[in-house]
């Protein structure tokens, strides 16, 4: 046979045989054909600790018997040692309150749980103690973003911080010509480029670790509209004690129930965090390839490691793959955040009815951040090289370097400068030296490119 009868409040269903799940997954499963994508493992792992834990309090409130606590949490700890995504069905085009995915969860662990206790675990009775839907959800949303960035993102920036101070070692003393509007400009070292970069992710850091300490503060206790109906005074903080002993992050009871559960407004600044490192990555990865441009017709200031051949019909052709593919991963960051804004907003009275498109978006993106900060630090800076000859010599033609010589000679005279400069193709010194009285030794001092960064 290659399935089961299972029965729920609304009758019964034919259930695969080898299915941990009962009836109402599979009723979401019939019912959600919208698109094949299903819950992130990173959204299940913090919905399993969170059953873990919840079963864990209530144990200890006494609401369960020791063995049943046991039962329930030893088979979610099976199921974090070893997840099969396979028993996790459920579209991420759900009910918006996720209630389809919480009792997917609710249904593997009685399965789990009755098999070991050998007396039947009810998923709402037993597993579902003391919560609903609607405090839980949006309590894996935060306990799953939270872990993530813990994890994943934040030693992620930390590496690319670190690549580029290991350029600033290698090459920050180095000047080159500065840009603004992609036209020439004053110089710059590589130590301010890098640096400003830096700060960037600095800056980035900074917002997203600010929405991580929000993100600490979880639902759970809340229960279906915030007044924690059917939930123990005490379970929401002893689920919190038990989350945070088996995370190791402080997560504690929200301050205000109703403000977690009614609306999403701390994944939507999460997210506003998240797309600010994904500008600043943009950013990043757009002066490299400028940089990296040629060999022969671009800036060629810079050479990317080589990591595969860059064309099917042009032999030799190698392009800059990994700020390529960051783009497009920082692009997708930023849809996602237009999605989770838009889904933030649907907060209709006491729940937002968004909570699984929420979850799916701010994990994706949290994990192309991650990604993309670490093949930036590892595949493109850690290899990065400068060509010092390309650099001199557009330095050394700069016509705007006559700048420096606007408080003795004044804003036109020196634009006569440049412009003679640029048209000859010689360099500013020559034609300043035979414009102007300025001795030749204080045109050198005065038009060093080093001096000229301020450093």
């Amino acid at each position: 046979m290659s399935h089961r009868i299972e029965k729920d409040s609304m009758g019964e269903l034919h259930v695969p045989v080898a299915a941990l799940y009962q009836a109402q997954t599979q009723r979401a499963v019939q019912n959600f054909a919208i698109s094949a994508a299903t819950m992130p493992a990173g959204f299940i792992r913090a919905l399993l600790l969170i059953k873990q834990a919840a079963a864990r309090a209530n144990g200890e409130l006494g609401l369960l018997t020791q063995a049943q606590a046991n039962a329930i949490a030893t088979a979610a700890q099976q199921q974090l040692n070893r997840l099969d995504l396979s028993q996790y069905p459920v579209s991420v085009f759900q009910t918006g309150s996720g209630t389809s995915s919480n009792m997917n969860a609710n249904e593997v662990l009685a399965t789990l749980a009755t098999d070991k206790l050998g007396e039947k675990v009810h998923p709402n009775d037993h597993v579902n103690l003391g919560q609903s839907s609607n405090d839980t959800i949006p309590s894996t949303i935060h306990v799953s973003a939270a872990i993530a960035i813990e994890h994943d993102l934040l030693p992620a920036i930390h590496s690319l911080h670190q690549a580029l101070e290991t350029q600033i070692a290698s090459h920050g003393d180095m000047v080159k010509t500065g840009r603004t509007h992609l036209m020439d400009a004053m110089p710059v070292s590589f130590a301010q480029v890098f640096c400003a970069w830096q700060n960037q992710l600095i800056h980035a850091k900074t917002v997203i670790e600010e929405q991580q300490q929000r993100l600490l503060q979880l639902a759970q206790g809340g229960t279906a509209v915030g007044t924690g109906i059917n939930a123990h005074p005490r379970f929401s903080a002893l689920l919190c004690q038990q989350l945070s002993q088996t995370t190791g992050l402080p997560f504690q009871p929200a301050d205000n129930l109703f403000f977690n559960i009614g609306s999403q407004d701390v994944a939507v600044a999460t997210s506003g965090g998240l797309k600010t490192l994904a500008v600043a990555l943009m950013k990043i990865a757009n002066d490299l390839r400028w940089m990296n441009s040629g060999p022969l017709a671009g800036l060629a200031e810079i050479e990317l490691p080589a990591l595969q051949p860059g064309s099917s019909i042009m032999p030799g052709k190698v392009n800059p793959v990994i700020p390529e593919a960051v783009a497009m991963a920082c692009t997708q960051v930023i849809g996602h955040d237009s999605a989770i804004t838009l889904a933030g907003q649907s907060g209709n009275f006491e729940l937002n009815v968004m909570l699984p498109l929420i979850a799916s978006n701010l994990l994706d993106s949290i994990g192309l951040l991650a990604g993309s900060c670490t093949a930036m630090a590892e595949q493109a800076l850690k290899g990065l090289k400068v060509n010092q000859h390309n650099i001199a010599s557009a330095l050394a033609r700069n016509p705007i370097l006559v700048t420096a010589l606007n408080p003795i000679i004044g804003y036109e005279k020196a634009a006569a400068i440049a412009k003679q400069a640029y048209q000859q193709q010689r360099p500013v010194i020559e034609v300043a030296a035979e414009l102007t009285d300025i001795p030749l030794a204080q045109l050198q001092e005065l038009l060093d490119p080093a001096k000229l960064t301020g450093q």
